[in-house]
């Protein structure tokens, strides 16, 4: 085998597994959101309102189902639908652009500058911030 055909494989696999990284997301898990995300959600933050109250009630994005009566947590349809709307307001991968970390971001910590729901997270190392994150980042309930 030529040196030229040897560089020219080489240069494919390299090119093809780099647009291939680039090319996949992480996947967002349902398990770590069911069991460490949600719980984010009903959590009450000293000072603040719980997320359940606000956006179990408004008309946003982020729209979180009700919970049923007498219930302290959500079953696993209401998961599932939950799973669907939050899913919708991150960029796997990315806790950076995503909608659901920066909005609650208190913006010094490089969050939006107006959330009706309060500063949620002083900075992003809150652990309930990171936690979030580590969902975006593609964390799973086996720690992979």
């Amino acid at each position: 085998m030529s040196a030229r055909l040897v560089i020219a494989l080489a240069a494919a696999f390299v090119v093809a597994n780099v647009s291939e990284a680039l090319t996949q997301q992480p996947k967002l898990d349902f398990e770590f959101f069911k069991n460490r995300v949600e719980v984010v959600f009903l959590q009450k933050r000293e000072g603040h309102t719980r997320c359940y109250v606000c956006h179990s009630e408004n008309n946003s994005a982020f729209r979180l189902e009700r919970l049923s009566p007498g219930a302290n947590f959500w079953n696993d349809e209401q998961s599932r639908k939950n799973f669907e709307v939050v899913s919708a307001l991150v960029v796997p991968g990315d806790p950076a652009n995503s909608r659901l970390l920066l909005h609650p971001l208190a913006p010094e910590a490089g969050g939006d500058l107006f959330h009706s729901g309060g500063r949620q997270f002083a900075s992003r190392n809150d652990p309930d911030w990171r936690i979030l994150a580590q969902w975006v980042k593609g964390q799973t309930e086996s720690g992979r």
